[in-house]
């Protein structure tokens, strides 16, 4: 969709910035990357400024003629923490103590099956990339880094350790490091943490630091690839290997003398290397019904990839990513897919001009973010279908899994949510819609959105309804039996003629006795779509016969 006039997408605007400041480089190639620690939960909102932010850069850039390289880098040598949120997934958590200051990749799996805890967490994650991007990120791990490339800048970093300690002291205050300070951290060849050793000597011919550990006192030689450097100059170690253009960081890491500054004078003047382009952005909160909180992996607060993608398309996400400038804060819910999906079709009427909001610069943010939630080529020429994810909803628990193939869009039609001929595109939607609506409606839809249709009303149910409601109940199959159009508008114009003139208080009545015959509970979803996505003769043989 072309831009309107001067506006500009924040994300267009950032790659016309950043192509400015990358051709000044004069590459063949460009690399960005992004870094996670596997912590823990590996969240969606990891997805926003590690992997989709830039990944829609490279490929704006890439359309204007540049070649860009894309990285996802897992710090697994990171010092697992042994908080009580990280101890409480294993079986015993006393016990997981044990495992405190050890590496993230050397961790053991809490459910015994996987290789580590690095595997275990990054299950959620990484293997569902290829749906939220174009399957063009290269993942690397700082572990097999450091038996590579990594580690000729290990010694490079041991043979300038006092001009590092000049510049890192400058950061830490009143907590200098002394001369002779070596920045290499190994792993204790006794008890295997990572967090509690101190390097006393370094023999770079025969590439080995001896050490003392302050946990269990043991002092020997470790292996300059079994360990990590200290955190901010392994941050320069990663643009240094990669040789990294571009890459967004949290805002944790944007304040003035902050880490991103120190790692960027380490770059400039120790390594000789220009830092990379940057991009802060703001922390993901996860919206439960108490509350928010900001997604933490080492807190397990939040929800994966694959969690989002049991119930919602990626695009979805990818939208609400995109729709929201990287500083200001973006909140997510599991409960509230439906209206996410509400704001998606919105952004496409809009993308298709079949709708405004009036104002122009949001007309240009919803229909761009729109576009580019498509991870593989552009939106189709023609708009899709938009059968609401709450009708959905409705149709995947009243319509036996069997069926929804061949009978689930003959009701959408006949409903008035899907046209006479749909596209592959329309099918294709709806196919992959309904087994995660359904599994919202199981997990995370209110109570009265989860149904089940009675196959006949028990006979309990049958002796709670009064005379007079059973005529009224009885009254509204006659109506209803004279519609030619079963559609949801049809059904919902019917049933608003017929309760005319009632009490308030009477249509409450009414109500709390007509899902209790169709659902067997007192409350269930809007009348109206609930019995367009019905079988019409059903809804006919229920009312009529009580």
């Amino acid at each position: 969709m072309e831009s309107r006039g001067e506006l500009k997408h924040w994300i267009d605007a950032l790659a016309d910035w950043l192509e400015e400041r990358l051709r000044r480089r004069s590459k063949s190639v460009y690399v960005f990357n992004g870094g996670l620690s596997v912590s823990g939960l590996q969240h969606v909102g990891r997805l926003r400024g590690e992997v989709v932010i830039p990944e829609v850069v490279r490929r704006i850039l890439e359309a204007r003629g540049l070649r860009v390289k894309q990285y996802l880098t897992l710090y697994t040598q990171d010092a697992w923490k042994g908080k009580e949120s990280q101890r409480r997934v294993f079986p015993d958590p006393e016990d997981a103590k044990r495992y405190t200051g050890w590496p993230l990749i050397n961790v053991p799996d809490p459910r015994g099956e996987l290789p580590s805890w690095v595997d275990r967490f990054w299950a959620d994650f990484g293997p569902y990339l290829g749906e939220f991007t174009d399957g063009s990120i290269e993942v690397v791990k700082t572990t097999d880094m450091y038996r590579g490339k990594l580690l000729e800048f290990v010694r490079l970093s041991i043979e300038r350790r006092e001009e590092i300690r000049e510049v890192v002291n400058k950061y830490r205050g009143r907590r200098p490091y002394p001369p002779g300070w070596i920045p290499f951290e190994p792993r204790c060849q006794q008890c295997g943490r990572i967090d509690s050793t101190e390097a006393l000597e370094a023999n770079l011919e025969k590439g080995m630091v001896r050490y003392r550990c302050r946990s269990c006192g043991h002092e020997g030689w470790a292996p300059l690839w079994d360990g990590k450097l200290n955190w901010r100059i392994e941050w320069v170690g990663v643009w240094w290997a990669l040789g990294v253009d571009f890459e967004p960081y949290g805002k944790d890491h944007a304040t003035p003398g902050g880490s991103r500054d120190s790692a960027n004078e380490l770059a400039l003047k120790v390594y000789g290397i220009e830092p990379p382009e940057g991009l802060p952005y703001e922390w993901v909160a996860v919206k439960t019904r108490d509350g928010e909180a900001d997604m933490s992996s080492s807190d397990f607060i939040g929800f994966t990839p694959r969690e989002w993608l049991e119930v919602a398309h990626p695009e979805v996400l990818r939208f609400l990513i995109l729709r929201t400038p990287p500083m200001r804060k973006l909140s997510l819910g599991l409960h509230d897919v439906p209206l996410y999906y509400d704001q998606y079709y919105r952004a496409e009427r809009i993308y298709y001009r079949a709708e405004s909001t009036g104002r122009r610069e949001e007309d240009l943010l919803l229909a761009r973010s729109y576009e580019l939630s498509y991870t593989r080529g552009a939106p189709p020429e023609k708009m899709p279908a938009q059968p609401p994810y709450s009708h959905v909803a409705i149709l995947a628990q009243v319509l036996p899994e069997d069926r929804w193939r061949e009978e689930a869009p003959r009701r959408l039609q006949r409903s008035g949510h899907l046209p006479e001929k749909p596209s592959k595109h329309d099918l294709e939607r709806l196919l992959s819609l309904l087994p995660r609506a359904k599994r919202w409606a199981e997990q995370y839809a209110p109570e009265h959105m989860r149904i089940r249709i009675l196959e006949e009303p028990p006979g309990e149910i049958l002796e709670r309804i009064p005379p007079g409601m059973r005529e009224k109940l009885r009254g509204l199959g006659e109506r209803l039996s004279r519609l030619v159009d079963w559609s949801e508008e049809s059904i919902k114009q019917t049933m608003v003629e017929y309760t005319r003139g009632w009490s308030s208080k009477e249509r409450r009545e009414f109500y709390r006795y007509f899902y209790l015959v169709f659902v067997g509970r007192e409350s269930g979803p809007r009348a109206a779509p609930l019995l367009s996505l019905l079988d019409r003769e059903f809804v006919l043989s229920r009312l009529l016969g009580l």
